[in-house]
């Protein structure tokens, strides 16, 4: 019998995927719990209604990715950090504090998308990765001042 899954099963498919299982399996279990429903015309073209409309919101959700790529790329963000009369900086510049500098520049960023491999513990200027979206990425400059 053929069937759409309306969700993942362990085993059999992934939500929206079109299967051909055993009648036992589908009448007494799949569409029992409500896990699937039979294939007919209806439900394959509402499965690709349903693949196109999450396809289109993919494509519009990487276009605003690589537009905010954009208007990251090559930007500097200038934060100030206190220091010692020897030199020694007190704490250090975290991935939250570069993207509080960015909101004040009109860029929305989340800190976890910030890829620093360590905080940012002495004055000078550091080049930034920032992970937009996966496999779209931004370079951007932070500048360290002593304070």
């Amino acid at each position: 019998m053929k069937v759409v899954l309306l969700k993942d099963i362990k085993g059999t498919g992934k939500k929206g995927e079109i299967k051909e299982v055993a009648d036992g399996f589908a009448k007494n279990f799949l569409l029992k719990n409500g896990s699937a429903k039979i294939a007919d015309n209806s439900a394959l073209s509402e499965t690709k209604i349903q693949k196109d409309a999450e396809n289109f919101h993919k494509q519009q959700e990487i276009a605003r990715a690589k537009e905010l790529a954009k208007t990251i790329e090559g930007k500097v963000v200038k934060l100030k950090i206190k220091c010692g009369a020897n030199g020694k900086t007190f704490g250090s510049i975290t991935s939250k504090e570069i993207a509080d500098e960015l909101q004040k520049l009109s860029i929305s960023l989340d800190k976890k998308k910030i890829d620093l491999k360590d905080a940012i513990k002495t004055a000078g200027t550091f080049t930034v990765v920032a992970k937009v979206y996966p496999e779209i990425t931004a370079k951007f400059t932070v500048v360290v001042e002593a304070e």
